[in-house]
């Protein structure tokens, strides 16, 4: 390798590494909120991170930040559907409500640029937030009521099952 060589990949891994202690912190408070697990969130970073790394050459004039957060938002909603977040801050939205409510709510995304990532309409993007806002201020429903013979029947069982034992 020619010293040229090695003095662009030196100076690619500091400013990728300058990058990561400003910017790894928030994606994954994204990725975390996108996926709703902590070590799927750290596992879909560090996919994102490597693709930011290995283009990086590529991306000089634009925002590495930006790149980032698309590639974020690409990894997550072209998943398979048995990958799908459950669970976290957001359990009660699709998919797709999640990444419109990051973007928008989280990231601070316009509607517009919110609208291209994904590629979707303006418009069905404020319908998608509108409706996610409204499912997370409205109380989730509660469990269904047990009766009280229920509640001694599944005590009682408990109860056998442990003195069997």
């Amino acid at each position: 390798m020619g010293t040229r060589r090695a003095a662009a990949e030196y100076q690619r891994d500091v400013e990728f590494q300058a990058f990561t202690a400003g910017a790894a912190g928030r994606l994954l408070h994204a990725a975390t909120l996108l996926t709703g697990d902590p070590a799927a969130a750290e596992k879909l970073l560090g996919t994102v991170l490597a693709h930011t790394y290995a283009n990086w050459f590529r991306m000089r004039s634009e925002d590495p930040y930006d790149q980032a957060r698309t590639e974020l938002v690409r990894r997550f909603a072209y998943r398979p559907w048995w990958r799908r977040p459950h669970g976290g801050a957001l359990d009660r939205l699709t998919a797709q409500e999640r990444l419109v409510v990051v973007l928008r709510l989280f990231e601070g995304v316009a509607e517009e640029q919110a609208a291209a990532q994904l590629g979707l309409p303006v418009e069905r993007v404020r319908a998608i937030c509108n409706r996610a806002t409204a499912t997370l201020r409205s109380r989730p429903t509660p469990a269904p009521a047990r009766s009280v013979a229920e509640v001694r029947a599944a005590a009682e069982k408990a109860g056998k099952q442990g003195a069997a034992s």
